[in-house]
Protein backbone atom coordinates (compact mmCIF):
# COMPACT_ATOMS: atom_id res chain seq x y z
CA UNK A 1 0.00 0.00 0.00
CA UNK A 2 0.83 3.08 -0.83
CA UNK A 3 2.18 6.30 1.95
CA UNK A 4 -0.67 8.94 2.11
CA UNK A 5 0.96 11.98 0.11
CA UNK A 6 3.05 14.29 2.55
CA UNK A 7 0.73 17.29 3.92
CA UNK A 8 1.90 20.83 3.22
CA UNK A 9 2.92 21.61 6.35
CA UNK A 10 5.17 18.54 6.57
CA UNK A 11 6.70 19.30 2.64
CA UNK A 12 10.01 19.05 3.53
CA UNK A 13 10.75 21.62 0.94
CA UNK A 14 8.17 23.93 2.65
CA UNK A 15 5.24 23.44 -0.21
CA UNK A 16 3.21 21.17 -1.71
CA UNK A 17 4.06 19.65 -4.99
CA UNK A 18 1.14 18.93 -7.34
CA UNK A 19 2.90 16.51 -9.33
CA UNK A 20 3.83 14.21 -6.13
CA UNK A 21 0.71 14.77 -4.75
CA UNK A 22 -1.13 13.41 -8.37
CA UNK A 23 1.26 10.98 -8.85
CA UNK A 24 1.41 9.33 -5.16
CA UNK A 25 -2.68 8.66 -5.42
CA UNK A 26 -2.44 7.24 -8.95
CA UNK A 27 1.00 5.43 -8.75
CA UNK A 28 -0.23 2.57 -6.88
CA UNK A 29 -0.74 -0.92 -7.57
CA UNK A 30 -3.93 -1.09 -8.24
CA UNK A 31 -5.47 2.79 -9.36
CA UNK A 32 -4.14 3.06 -13.13
CA UNK A 33 -5.70 -0.94 -13.37
CA UNK A 34 -9.49 0.69 -11.87
CA UNK A 35 -9.20 3.22 -13.86
CA UNK A 36 -8.56 1.22 -17.15
CA UNK A 37 -11.36 -1.28 -15.98
CA UNK A 38 -14.47 1.38 -15.87
CA UNK A 39 -12.91 3.56 -19.22
CA UNK A 40 -15.95 3.89 -21.21
CA UNK A 41 -17.63 1.62 -18.55
CA UNK A 42 -19.99 1.43 -15.51
CA UNK A 43 -19.00 -1.43 -13.39
CA UNK A 44 -20.66 -3.24 -9.91
CA UNK A 45 -17.68 -3.70 -7.21
CA UNK A 46 -17.97 -7.87 -7.86
CA UNK A 47 -17.40 -6.72 -11.78
CA UNK A 48 -14.11 -4.83 -10.89
CA UNK A 49 -12.99 -7.65 -8.85
CA UNK A 50 -13.46 -9.92 -11.77
CA UNK A 51 -12.06 -7.98 -14.32
CA UNK A 52 -8.63 -7.22 -12.07
CA UNK A 53 -8.65 -10.27 -10.87
CA UNK A 54 -5.93 -10.78 -8.17
CA UNK A 55 -6.99 -7.93 -5.79
CA UNK A 56 -8.55 -8.50 -2.79
CA UNK A 57 -12.27 -6.96 -1.32
CA UNK A 58 -10.42 -4.19 1.11
CA UNK A 59 -7.23 -3.79 -1.39
CA UNK A 60 -9.97 -2.61 -4.17
CA UNK A 61 -12.50 -0.55 -1.87
CA UNK A 62 -9.48 1.48 -0.95
CA UNK A 63 -8.83 2.23 -4.26
CA UNK A 64 -12.25 2.66 -5.13
CA UNK A 65 -12.74 5.24 -2.33
CA UNK A 66 -9.12 6.98 -2.84
CA UNK A 67 -9.97 7.83 -6.87
CA UNK A 68 -13.73 8.99 -5.71
CA UNK A 69 -11.79 11.27 -2.95
CA UNK A 70 -9.54 12.74 -5.70
CA UNK A 71 -12.49 13.10 -8.50
CA UNK A 72 -11.49 10.67 -10.48
CA UNK A 73 -14.43 8.02 -9.86
CA UNK A 74 -18.05 8.47 -9.12
CA UNK A 75 -19.62 6.05 -7.03
CA UNK A 76 -23.56 5.97 -7.01
CA UNK A 77 -25.79 3.90 -4.60
CA UNK A 78 -29.11 3.15 -6.12
CA UNK A 79 -32.13 2.78 -3.54
CA UNK A 80 -32.98 -0.65 -3.96
CA UNK A 81 -33.01 -4.04 -2.36
CA UNK A 82 -30.67 -5.45 -1.80
CA UNK A 83 -28.71 -2.10 -2.76
CA UNK A 84 -27.11 -1.82 -6.06
CA UNK A 85 -24.15 0.60 -6.22
CA UNK A 86 -22.00 0.92 -9.28
CA UNK A 87 -18.70 3.20 -10.44
CA UNK A 88 -17.94 5.25 -13.34
CA UNK A 89 -15.57 7.87 -14.31
CA UNK A 90 -16.10 11.17 -13.61
CA UNK A 91 -15.07 14.23 -16.28
CA UNK A 92 -11.77 14.50 -14.46
CA UNK A 93 -11.26 10.36 -14.75
CA UNK A 94 -12.06 10.63 -18.63
CA UNK A 95 -9.39 13.46 -18.82
CA UNK A 96 -7.03 11.33 -17.44
CA UNK A 97 -7.47 8.68 -19.48
CA UNK A 98 -5.80 10.77 -22.13
CA UNK A 99 -2.60 10.72 -20.79
CA UNK A 100 -2.46 6.92 -19.29
CA UNK A 101 -3.19 5.65 -22.54
CA UNK A 102 -0.34 7.10 -23.78
CA UNK A 103 1.19 5.66 -21.03
CA UNK A 104 0.36 2.34 -21.15
CA UNK A 105 1.13 2.45 -24.99
CA UNK A 106 4.64 3.52 -24.35
CA UNK A 107 5.03 0.45 -21.96
CA UNK A 108 3.52 -2.04 -24.19
CA UNK A 109 5.95 -0.39 -27.03
CA UNK A 110 9.10 -0.34 -24.97
CA UNK A 111 8.55 -3.45 -22.45
CA UNK A 112 11.05 -5.79 -24.16
CA UNK A 113 13.82 -3.08 -23.45
CA UNK A 114 12.69 -2.23 -20.30
CA UNK A 115 12.71 -6.13 -19.25
CA UNK A 116 16.61 -6.10 -21.44
CA UNK A 117 18.10 -3.64 -19.34
CA UNK A 118 16.70 -5.24 -15.94
CA UNK A 119 18.40 -8.24 -17.21
CA UNK A 120 20.97 -6.49 -18.08
CA UNK A 121 22.22 -4.61 -14.78
CA UNK A 122 21.01 -7.94 -12.67
CA UNK A 123 23.98 -9.85 -14.83
CA UNK A 124 27.09 -7.11 -14.09
CA UNK A 125 27.06 -6.35 -10.52
CA UNK A 126 30.93 -6.39 -9.73
CA UNK A 127 30.77 -3.53 -12.77
CA UNK A 128 28.89 -1.26 -10.37
CA UNK A 129 30.44 -1.66 -8.06
CA UNK A 130 33.63 -0.23 -9.48
CA UNK A 131 34.50 2.64 -8.31
CA UNK A 132 35.95 3.94 -11.49
CA UNK A 133 33.03 2.14 -14.17
CA UNK A 134 32.56 3.60 -16.91
CA UNK A 135 28.67 4.40 -17.64
CA UNK A 136 27.06 2.25 -20.53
Amino acid sequence: MQPAPIPAEDDPIGHPCPIRNVLDRIGDQWSLLVLDALDGRTRRFNELMRDLGDVSKQMLSQTLKRLEEDGFVRRTLYPEVPPRVEYDLTPLGQSFMVPMKALVEWADTHHALVRGARRAYRSAPAARAAPNAALP
